[in-house]
């Protein structure tokens, strides 16, 4: 019987070869589309994979890749056993969950009020200026940030005056630098991270509003009803690609609103990995110890994409893979 069923596999096997390459020949010219995609991948996912030993050495750039000595784990083991270890998980775990709790929902909740707006020049509008500070670079966006919350001059301070308070040195303070960050990631994502469910809703039936209307269903039933179990799916998948970057913030934000004031909260992994990778403030470039840290990232980042997308076909029928 086991014979009888690896025959009948390799006949499948071959049935689907078999049918693929009849499609591929009929449609060659659709299929070559897919090279840029595939050389993408290759060129800039697969390839970088073989600098993935630098991890496990102490990378030396004249002596370069196959040159340079091994050091077998003991750039990972420096880095779990480092005093700074906790700190540094703890600053980026704190910050990705706020993102993940606050951010992640507001893109959502925008869609969904931008679907409800029946002037379709106010909702264009309204969508085009949500998502143009995304085009903002972080060097600019964090000079406009630093603009309006310094004291003696800033905006924020100028209002606090006005009503008879006191200045605050805002980036300064460890307590307001988290959410600061926040709410900066918040302005610069919510209208583009919206994109994706916007289309979403707009390949929704419309039959389906005719039909709730008919009965007596409200906006709000609408939503609840139509709307959100129409898009389940694509805020599943986004939201186990988001659990893949749990350790991965904005580094460079980050790195750009941090100061000896706030150092002991906006310090997190990613920063780290860049001030000695390259050798910043001090130091000789360690680039196989930023290697085995980035590693160490990705690693998570994929135990958090099998577990959530494990959840997620419990759940639910929606699956990343």
């Amino acid at each position: 019987m086991a014979l009888i069923s690896e025959i009948d596999k390799l006949k499948d096997r071959k049935k689907y070869w078999k049918i693929l390459g009849k499609d591929v020949r009929r449609d060659w010219m659709l299929y070559l589309f897919l090279l840029p995609v595939i050389a993408n991948f290759v060129i800039f996912h697969y390839i970088p994979m073989y600098g993935l030993q630098i991890a496990f050495k102490r990378y030396n750039i004249g002596l370069g890749m196959l040159g340079s000595p091994w050091t077998g784990l003991t750039n990972l083991t420096n880095f779990f056993t480092s005093y700074y270890f906790w700190t540094f998980t703890k600053n980026t775990l704190i910050i990705s969950l706020m993102l993940i709790v606050f951010g992640f929902p507001l893109p959502i909740l925008f869609a969904l009020l931008l679907n409800e707006v029946r002037h379709a020049g106010l909702r264009k509008a309204s969508q085009t200026i949500s998502y143009l500070p995304y085009f903002v670079s972080a060097v600019v966006l964090v000079g406009m940030i630093k603009q309006i919350l310094q004291p003696g001059g800033g905006l924020v301070n100028n209002v606090i005056l006005m009503f008879g308070g006191t200045e605050n040195y805002f980036l300064g303070n460890p307590d307001y630098f988290r959410w600061i960050y926040l709410i900066m990631e918040i302005w610069r994502g919510t209208g583009f991270g919206a994109i994706i469910y916007i289309a979403a809703i707009t390949g929704i039936d419309q039959e389906l509003y005719e039909a709730g209307v008919m009965d007596g269903a409200g906006r709000l039933r609408r939503i609840w009803h139509i709307t959100l179990p129409s898009i389940a799916p694509t805020i599943i998948i986004l939201f186990i690609l988001r659990m893949g970057g749990i350790l991965n913030v904005g580094w460079q934000e980050i790195l750009l609103l941090q100061n000896p004031l706030n150092a002991d909260v906006a310090e997190v992994i990613s920063t780290f990995v860049y001030k000695r990778g390259f050798g910043v403030g001090g130091g000789n470039p360690d680039y196989g110890y930023a290697a085995a840290v980035g590693m160490v990232n990705s690693v998570v980042g994929l135990i958090f994409v099998l577990l959530t997308n494990a959840i997620a076909k419990k759940a639910s029928e929606t699956q990343l893979f």
